[in-house]
């Protein structure tokens, strides 16, 4: 299953990620990095090191899983 991750570091310096399911690939860089910015404008995410202050990083993480029995 893929997914996309936003990476955010908020007031104490912590990074705070947010998980999106299936996203759209290609990725689009300028779109995701537009939405990071307004995330972070808006102030619409608590954390519980304060206010989201920065962007850290945006990937997709591909995860695999099998199953033995």
């Amino acid at each position: 299953m893929k997914k996309l991750d936003l990476q955010f570091l908020n007031e104490t310096g912590k990074t705070v990620t947010i998980s999106l399911e299936q996203p759209v690939e290609p990725a689009d860089e300028a779109l995701i990095n537009e939405a990071m910015d307004t995330i972070i404008a808006q102030n619409v995410i608590a954390s519980s090191g304060g206010e989201l202050v920065s962007k850290k990083s945006a990937r997709i993480v591909d995860r695999t899983v099998q199953e033995i029995f």
